[in-house]
């Protein structure tokens, strides 16, 4: 199994970064599986380079905030017009409960309902597993001002974490325990942005990495462009015992 970020970037697509997006892929039957941890602002586009849009295999969104959705909408395009059509059956999206009429309000205009007829919409739910291909995916409740989820990504023995947007608390432990690689949601820095419940700090990720226990690699992530990524770091560096990775678009790690 490997990542590939798509888009790092926190709340908003940066000079340097789209919004969230990873693209993960496995080796199952012959051929290659692919699934997206989210698609938000400005992936569509630097996804392409990637992988086709159309061949992907779930969508997997951890809220509705559009630093994490929108460019579903994007995609609706691609699986709809592009010439000759995907030649395939509606495409999973899972997500919390309402994505599929959110993301049709989104896109706007008289094409909802195809959208609708595009996409596979799928509710989540709390510590319910899905299985698309060689991926088992649970999704864990998480702390955030919106229904959010992070996901503990299963394949070939190897565990992916992805905290989505998140605070401290609890569910954590769960969802990273004994991971290989954790994105950590990183978008606060400690001793400016002290409010709870909304996102974790570098610190306040590395502590929930070392409370969970077994964590292998502690990756950084959602990082807004307004913030300094070695800040982040060196506050994760004070508590992490190992090295803090930063997540980078169009890098590809082994899981």
């Amino acid at each position: 199994m490997d990542v590939t970020i798509i888009g790092c970037s926190g709340s908003f697509a940066g000079p340097h970064s789209p919004a969230s997006c990873y693209l993960v892929r496995a080796e199952h039957e012959g051929r290659t599986w692919s699934i997206l941890l989210d698609l938000g602002s400005g992936a569509l586009g630097p996804l392409q380079r990637h992988v086709q849009p159309h061949a992907v295999d779930a969508v997997l969104l951890s809220h509705l905030h559009v630093d994490h959705c929108i460019d579903v909408c994007g995609l609706y395009v691609v699986m709809r017009y592009v010439p000759g059509g995907p030649g395939r059956d509606r495409l999973p999206v899972w997500g919390p409960q309402g994505s599929g009429v959110h993301l049709a309000r989104a896109y706007g205009g008289g094409e909802a309902d195809s959208l609708l007829g595009v996409f596979d919409f799928h509710d989540v739910r709390d510590r319910e597993p899905v299985t698309i291909g060689p991926f088992t995916v649970t999704p864990v409740r998480v702390e955030h001002p919106v229904d959010a989820y992070g996901y503990r990504v299963e394949a070939g023995g190897r565990v992916l974490a992805y905290t989505g947007d998140t605070d401290t608390c609890a569910a954590l432990d769960d969802l990273l325990t004994g991971a290989d690689l954790v994105l950590a949601d990183s978008a606060f820095v400690d001793g400016r942005d002290d409010v709870p419940g909304i996102h974790l700090s570098g610190r306040r990720a590395a502590e929930a990495a070392v409370r969970a226990g077994g964590v292998q690699r502690l990756m950084l992530t959602h990082i807004p462009a307004w913030n300094d990524p070695e800040v982040c770091r060196q506050q994760a560096a004070a508590v992490w015992p190992g090295h803090v990775e930063l997540a980078a678009p169009d890098e590809t790690h082994c899981v």
